[in-house]
């Protein structure tokens, strides 16, 4: 491996992780209404295991033998969000593990990820707010990753409070609830921020367009948190009002998907959407919110809401299959690649 490739490792390349892993669960999921889905996204959980760890190679020997680097993108304003896309990469690999028959690997790779998630997700804020260096045209959609992280800890992390007894359930419940409510929090906060950025400055860098779609990650994956949590924790003795809210942050969803998809078509006719890593946006929140979908009607029942995931899962691969073949072409013709 060339020392170039390695200093020059981007962060954001567990995204790839990320949007594959969420492809092939949400693909689980509907596998009852085709069954092909589930073979292939067998296929595909195998092949986002090897990947993950091939990726983890290049990630680690950075931190090793260029630091300096490294630590740059930690302290950027806007590279520094993607660091957690590593931990949330951790996490997934959890449920991979869970669907392929390893139930003990599953929980404690879940640990690794969602304490490496609590660290990123501290120290990424701890950085920006010490910085006197942020200006309003560092803000975008990708500021939500971080939450995003802490958000998906309960994703997989709620299945495993009613398989815990005693403390170790304690533990459990603890983190799994400090990932939904910190994570969620944070993002309601974000939202805020990015908002008044987007009604008063300019519009995103072409190349951060994609990370518009970022806001229905924490949305998508919030609604099966919630559900999850609440749904392995026996104390909670009513929970129907709990999986009423998680169909309210789907339908937010559904709003924030018409803005996500007409900035998209804003972009592509009258400004510019070249391909950059930033195009994988586009996969993992839509993921999240298609298996939102999923866990709002298992909650429900509402039928309505598991048609409209399924229809959207099909956007998923279509914009999976677009965003690999763009980046198989971009390496293949790197002068042309943004």
């Amino acid at each position: 491996m060339e020392s170039s490739t390695i200093r020059n490792f981007a962060p954001s390349w567990f995204a790839v992780v990320m949007g594959t892993g969420i492809l092939a669960m949400t693909g689980l999921q509907h596998a009852n209404a085709l069954p092909i889905l589930g073979p292939v996204s067998i296929v595909l959980t195998y092949f986002n295991i090897a990947l993950f760890f091939i990726l983890l190679v290049p990630w680690s020997l950075r931190w090793i033998f260029f630091r300096k680097e490294a630590l740059s993108d930690f302290r950027h304003p806007i590279q520094s969000n993607f660091y957690p896309t590593m931990t949330i990469s951790i996490v997934l690999m959890s449920a991979h593990f869970g669907v392929l028959g390893h139930p003990l690997w599953s929980y404690y790779t879940w640990w690794i990820g969602a304490l490496g998630t609590v660290i990123f997700s501290v120290l990424i804020p701890l950085e920006m707010f010490k910085s006197e260096e942020i200006a309003i045209d560092h803000i975008s959609p990708a500021w939500f990753i971080p939450p995003v992280s802490l958000i998906v800890i309960p994703l997989v992390g709620g299945n495993f409070i009613p398989q815990t007894t005693g403390i170790e359930q304690e533990l459990v419940i603890l983190i799994n609830y400090f990932g939904f409510g910190s994570g969620f929090l944070l993002y309601i906060a974000l939202l805020a921020i990015c908002l008044y950025r987007f009604i008063v400055h300019h519009p995103l860098p072409n190349v951060l367009a994609p990370t518009i779609w970022i806001s229905l990650g924490p949305v998508g994956a919030g609604a099966i948190a919630l559900i999850n949590v609440v749904g392995g924790s026996a104390f909670v003795t009513t929970k129907e009002p709990f999986f009423v809210m998680g169909f309210l942050l789907w339908t937010f969803g559904i709003w924030w998907l018409f803005i996500a998809i007409g900035l998209t078509v804003h972009y592509l006719r009258r400004l510019q959407l070249p391909y950059a890593m930033t195009w994988w946006a586009f996969i993992f929140p839509l993921g999240a919110f298609v298996a939102g979908s999923h866990a709002v009607f298992l909650s429900l029942g509402i039928s309505i809401v598991e048609i409209v995931g399924f229809i959207l899962y099909w956007l998923l691969l279509i914009l999976w299959i677009i965003t690999i073949v763009k980046g198989v072409v971009s390496s293949m013709h790197p002068k042309k690649a943004t």
